[in-house]
C-alpha cells in the first residue's frame, strides 16, 4: 500500500519526499538508477516529514519493536522507535554484531546474503515493524520477517520510503502488509 492509497493522496509532504531523493544513473553499475536518500536526510524538514508520516501511521498500533535493516533502515528506524515508544533492533549483515546471533540467509540476483540479530533482542509475542529505505524484489524484507518470526515475534508490517513500481516481491512477504511512501523517480 502506498501512502497515497492510505488517505495521504495530495499530501504535499509526499511530493517533497519524492523530490528530495536524488537519482544517480548507472550506480553502482550500468543500468541501475540508484535512489540516493542522502539528499533527503540532509534536508531536515523533509526528513522530519518522512519520520512524521511513519509515526502517524504506527503510533497507535501497539508496536513494541522497530527492526531496521542494514544499513539505510538504521537511518529511519531509531527516530520512529523513539517517537512511538518502541525499542530499536538492528538487523545487520554477517559478523557486525558482537555476541550470540541468530541468522537468516536470503538469495540475491548475484548470490546470497544474510541478516543477523542478537539472540534475545526480540521476545516472543512482541509486535514488530520492519523498516528499510527501499524495496525492490522483497528478498531482504522476507529474510527479516523469517528471522523475527523464528524467535516468535509478530511482524505487524514492513515499511519503506521507496517502492519500485514493478515490485514483484510482495508474494515473498508471506502475506505481511507493506507500506510505501513514494515510487522511485527516473
Amino acid at each position: 500500500m502506498f501512502a497515497s492509497e492510505n488517505g495521504l493522496r495530495g499530501d504535499p509532504r509526499l511530493k517533497g519526499i519524492s523530490e528530495a531523493i536524488r537519482v544517480v544513473p548507472h550506480f553502482p553499475k550500468p543500468g541501475i538508477m540508484f535512489q540516493d536518500i542522502t539528499t533527503l536526510l540532509s534536508n531536515h524538514e523533509v526528513f522530519k516529514d518522512t519520520i512524521d508520516i511513519f509515526v502517524e501511521r504506527y503510533r497507535d498500533m501497539g508496536i513494541s519493536v522497530v527492526a531496521g535493516v542494514e544499513a539505510r533502515g538504521f537511518m529511519f528506524g531509531p527516530p520512529i522507535a523513539l517517537a512511538i515508544g518502541a525499542k530499536f533492533i538492528p538487523l545487520r549483515k554477517p559478523r557486525k554484531l558482537p555476541g550470540e546471533v541468530i541468522s537468516e540467509t536470503y538469495e540475491l540476483e548475484y548470490g546470497n546474503d544474510c541478516l543477523e540479530m542478537h539472540v534475545g533482542a526480540v521476545q516472543p509475542g512482541e509486535r514488530v515493524l520492519v523498516i528499510d529505505d527501499l524495496v525492490a524484489t522483497g528478498g531482504t524484507l522476507s529474510a527479516a520477517i523469517r528471522l523475527l518470526e523464528r524467535v516468535g515475534a509478530d511482524v505487524v508490517e514492513c515499511a519503506c520510503v521507496i517502492g519500485v513500481p514493478a515490485f514483484k516481491g510482495r508474494c515473498k512477504l508471506n502475506g505481511k502488509p507493506l507500506y510505501i511512501l513514494v515510487e522511485p523517480r527516473e
